[in-house]
Formats: structure tokens, sequence, C-alpha cells
């Protein structure tokens, strides 16, 4: 008689669904976009960021993930132009705030209420903005 295995689901009956897009544009024309997905149970959000000319694969596996305390974003410069000009980030509600932008330069910003605070940048939060058109241009 064969014995039955048993088996377990690590996410609880939970699954990620994907929840839409944002694209970010500049003059009408699109620099690139940041997909979203959603957990049916949690809510919580996953994103990726896809800038358009850039073919590398992410060097992680499974939904990228932000601590509780944080928020999806993408940082923009005000002074770049073109696909290297934004960066998804996981920002923090205030403070001194370090990233990486596209040229994989330490940038330093203060934020304010999930808002970055700083004459070079400027941020929008993704759970307020899904399956929007971003024009970054003149702002």
């Amino acid at each position: 008689m064969a014995k039955e295995m048993a088996t377990s689901d690590p996410t609880g009956g939970d699954k990620v669904v994907y929840f839409g897009v944002i694209n970010i544009n500049e003059n009408g024309r699109t620099l690139g976009s940041i997909d979203i997905w959603r957990s049916l149970i949690t809510k919580e959000m996953f994103c990726e960021e896809k800038r358009l000319g850039i073919l590398d694969i992410v060097d992680y596996i499974g939904m990228p993930k932000k601590k509780q305390e944080e928020e999806w974003a993408a940082a923009v410069s005000r002074k770049r132009t073109g696909h290297l000009r934004w960066r998804l980030v996981k920002l923090i509600r205030d403070g001194k705030f370090k990233f990486q932008d596209a040229d994989e330069k330490l940038v330093e910003v203060e934020v304010k209420n999930f808002a970055i605070d700083d004459p070079e940048w400027w941020s929008l939060l993704v759970k307020d903005n899904v399956n929007r058109n971003i024009e970054v241009e003149g702002k």
C-alpha cells in the first residue's frame, strides 16, 4: 500500500497576480514602466522596473519585496533626460535616503512623508499611480 505524501502550501493559499503598470513618459515617449503585482490575501504589492533599451536580467529570483515601513516609488531626476532619468526605489517615510541612480551612482536625498524633497530629484508613489501614464518632463 502506497503512503500518501503530505504537502504544504508555503503561501498559505495566497496567490500573487498581475495588478497593473505605470508607464514613465518623457515628451510623450515611453522611457520605461513599473510592473506591479499584488497578493490576493495580504494586498501586498511587488514591483519591477522595466527600462527601455535595458535587456539585463534582474539579480533576484521571485517577487521583489520591500519592508512594511517602506513604499514603492519612482525617483525621477529633474536634470537628466531619457531612460536613465528614473529609478524604482523602496522609499522611507522621513529622513536621509540613499539609492543608486540608473548609472549605479549613489544619490542621497531628503524624504518627507514618503516624498523626495530635493532640488535635483522628485518622486511618485506606485500605490497612487497604478495603471497611469506619468509624464516626467517639466516636473
